[in-house]
């Protein structure tokens, strides 16, 4: 087993249409304003943008994103990231029992040193920081959604 390969899927039943949803969606710019583990995120041009993330534990994880799909007909925005996680994350938006369901799929592997060498003894912890950082999100998106 790789210690450090994580493959996660969330599920988020949101409020409001696929469409408008996918609108928010795909203003990465402006996650900060609703995810609070989002702390940055920086168009850098073309189809890229750095972000930083912090959950929890006291460390920020830093990325440089790469558009690699962007389908409004199909309900897909999907990036390529760099940095102290390698790997892709996708966003799916279909219609759902409040709405739209929002399907995150990620898979990374940290690259982090730190972070590599406590893979085995922090694994646990890790999983947790990003579960409560997905809850966090959900919340945040639902509550920016009822508010437009």
């Amino acid at each position: 087993m790789n210690w450090c390969h994580y493959r996660f899927r969330s599920l988020w039943d949101l409020p409001g249409t696929p469409a408008e949803v996918y609108a928010v969606l795909e203003r990465v710019e402006d996650y900060p304003l609703w995810w609070p583990q989002v702390r940055e995120a920086t168009p850098a041009g073309g189809r890229s943008g750095i972000a930083r993330f912090r959950s929890f534990l006291p460390y920020d994880l830093h990325v440089t994103a790469h558009e690699r799909r962007r389908d409004p007909g199909a309900g897909v925005l999907e990036i390529a990231m760099t940095g102290d996680l390698d790997g892709w994350a996708r966003w799916t938006v279909g219609p759902g029992p409040r709405g739209t369901l929002a399907r995150y799929d990620q898979e990374v592997e940290v690259r982090r040193p730190l972070l590599r060498r406590l893979a085995v003894p922090g694994r646990p912890v890790f999983l947790l920081n990003h579960a409560l950082m997905m809850r966090a999100g959900r919340r945040g998106l639902t509550a920016y959604l009822e508010a437009v």
